[in-house]
């Protein structure tokens, strides 16, 4: 029975310390990348901030790869199928979460978190830290 305690307080307190590292969602558009056209200055930037909350979150690698590829249908589908090619290619190179950077994969978490399967436990706890809060900008 005291096995069974202490088992239960230390799975309460790791998800809760886990829960505890994930930073408020931010997103800075499109990051290193301009946020749309020079006649249309944001025609992309709801594309990228989508893909903010992905990599923000993390994931799987799989879970990096849907991200990526939403990005670049989302882009297309605003007329422009080159710079979501670009895009691409972009984030496949940029967005590893082993770069030291604000816009690296699961950048909500603190660095180093790699690729990771989201527990049921913080998966509901992202949602409700993204549900109670508005974007913050890193702009």
């Amino acid at each position: 029975m005291t096995k069974q305690i202490f088992a239960l307080l230390i799975l309460v307190f790791s998800t809760t310390t886990t829960l505890a590292e994930l930073s408020p969602f931010t997103s800075d558009g499109c990051s290193v990348f301009p946020d749309g056209t020079l006649e249309e200055n944001e025609l992309w930037m709801s594309c990228c901030v989508e893909h903010d909350k992905a990599y923000w979150l993390g994931g799987t690698r799989e879970q990096r790869l849907q991200a990526d590829e939403q990005l670049k249908q989302c882009v297309d589908e605003v007329g422009e199928p080159e710079i979501a090619l670009l895009m691409l290619a972009g984030v496949r190179v940029g967005g590893s979460p082993f770069f030291p950077t604000k816009f690296r994969w699961a950048y909500g978490w603190p660095y180093l978190r790699g690729y990771k399967a989201l527990t049921e436990a913080e998966r509901e706890g992202a949602k409700k830290l993204e549900a109670s809060g508005e974007i913050l900008s890193d702009q």
